[in-house]
Parts: C-alpha cells; sequence; structure tokens
C-alpha cells in the first residue's frame, strides 16, 4: 500500500510539473518571425557553418534579426541571395565573385621527403602533435586527409601524391577544409585568380631546397619580372596581389622552382586544379 501511495504521488507531482512547465512556455514563448522559416526553406540545408553561424536555421535567424547581410551563405551563392532578398523586401546588391578552395602546397611524395615515419591517427592535427609533422618541410601539406573527411560535397580528393585535390566544379568555398588544415596551407580564392604561389614556406631558400624540389625560395625572380608591380616578397616567400595580376605569366616564367603556376583549366575529380603554362 505504502509503494503504491509513492507511486500515486509522484505521478501527481509529475502531472502539476508538466503542466506548470506546458503553462510557463506558452506565457514566455517568442514568436518566430515567419521570413526565418522561409528563408531556412530557399537555404540550400547544407549545415556547413561556413556563414559563421550554427547551420541554416542559425544564419536565417540572423540574418531576420539584421545581423548577417542577405548573401552570407557562402554555399548557395548569388542564386540563393536573391531568394533571400526577396523575402526580406531588400535589393540582392552585386553578386560576389565565387571564391573556391586552393591547396598551396606541390609537395608530394617525390617532391618532399620525409623526416620520419608516421605511424598513428589519420588526422593532420594529430600528425602535426607527433614532433611538428613527419613530413621534413615545416610549412607542407601532412598528407592525412583531414580536409578531404571535413567536406561535405565531395569536392576534395586525395591525389596519386599524397597531396588533396580540389574539384573546384564542386567547391562550395564553405570553408571546412581551410580550418580543418593545421597548416593553413588551404585557402580560399577568387575562382578568377589565375596565377597563385602554391607554396606556404617562409624558410630561407637554401632551407627549402634541402627539403622540397618545388617550393618557394624567395629568390625574388618572379618580382623582378612582373610588369604590374603585383608580386611582393613577404619573409621569403612570394606574394601575389590578384588586384595587379594580368596572367601575363612572366613570373610563371622566371620561376625556378615552379612554385608559381597558371590555371589552366577548370577541374574535375582526380585532375589538378592548376597547372604550369
Amino acid at each position: 500500500m505504502i509503494y503504491v501511495k509513492a507511486i500515486l504521488g509522484l505521478g501527481l507531482m509529475g502531472a502539476i510539473f508538466g503542466l506548470a512547465l506546458a503553462l510557463a512556455a506558452k506565457k514566455f514563448a517568442v514568436e518566430q518571425d515567419p521570413r526565418q522559416e522561409m528563408i531556412v526553406e530557399v537555404l540550400p540545408g547544407a549545415n556547413c557553418g561556413g556563414c559563421g553561424f550554427p547551420g541554416c536555421s542559425g544564419l536565417a535567424a540572423a540574418i531576420v534579426a539584421g545581423k548577417a547581410p542577405v548573401d552570407a551563405c557562402p554555399v548557395g551563392g548569388s542564386t540563393v541571395a536573391a531568394k533571400v532578398a526577396a523575402i526580406m523586401g531588400v535589393e540582392a546588391g552585386a553578386a560576389k565573385e565565387r571564391k573556391v578552395a586552393r591547396v598551396l602546397c606541390q609537395g608530394g611524395t617525390g617532391q618532399c621527403g620525409v623526416r620520419f615515419v608516421y605511424d598513428g591517427f589519420a588526422d593532420c592535427k594529430a600528425a602535426q602533435l607527433v614532433g611538428g609533422g613527419a613530413k621534413a618541410c615545416a610549412y607542407g601539406c601532412l598528407g592525412m586527409g583531414s580536409c578531404v573527411a571535413a567536406c561535405s560535397f565531395d569536392a576534395l580528393h586525395m591525389g596519386p601524391d599524397g597531396l588533396p585535390v580540389v574539384d573546384e566544379e564542386a567547391c562550395t568555398s564553405c570553408g571546412r577544409c581551410v580550418a580543418a588544415c593545421p597548416r593553413g596551407i588551404i585557402q580560399l580564392v577568387p575562382e578568377s585568380q589565375s596565377v597563385t604561389v602554391l607554396c606556404r614556406s617562409y624558410a630561407r631558400g637554401a632551407d627549402v631546397r634541402k627539403t622540397c624540389k618545388v617550393g618557394c625560395i624567395g629568390c625574388g625572380l618572379c618580382v623582378k619580372a612582373c610588369p604590374n608591380g603585383a608580386i611582393t616578397m613577404d619573409n621569403n616567400l612570394a606574394v601575389i596581389d590578384p588586384a595587379k595580376c594580368d596572367a601575363c605569366g612572366k613570373c610563371v616564367e622566371k620561376c625556378p622552382t615552379k612554385s608559381i603556376v597558371m590555371r589552366s583549366r577548370k577541374t574535375t575529380a582526380g585532375t589538378g586544379s592548376l597547372a604550369a603554362s
């Protein structure tokens, strides 16, 4: 009998608390702007976080609250931006140039050596923690494929030389691969950027030659060759200003290690995004 009373008492208390919570939820409920759900419906639904907000619903809430622009979704591009702008009753504005991920390293198998054999988790951040990484170049791609695993759009694949290859047609510029790389060798660049320095090494030229056959050695020949002043040297590394570059190709011709390359075609899965001209 005691057990029965106890059970009934607990059940009654649960019912009272449940009713109280339901009434409180109804009383203090915040009405959602109907535009938020409309925006969620036109967003891609990738929930990649490339916009800087927690998923598509988070971005929709931010847009309605005026905390994010209508073109904040990198995956949807100008098409989705126009739809969101129509829902918000504002102008979409000029379309932004599409960006794509580029892997700024060519030091794969046969081009860059290793200091030791890494036998651990197939994760770049984990590999980086072991003696600073096995790669002979302290700035080069570790080749564990963390960027490939992070990509939700099948836009990255590991190539035969142990380097990730970007399919620029499939790339949505969400930035997940950028965040996954502990060495910062993947960057989002304008799709129209033709000439790129595929190296991130700040080491001296003599040290680069010891570790990688295709790394920037900081010789400055590209700076002298550029007729537009589009190239500068930043701590032994050539840096190109896309706004000044007219893709004349003179820097590509002069680079002794071929670390500066010119885009020759759009990619398809499994092929390189850039090629020396």
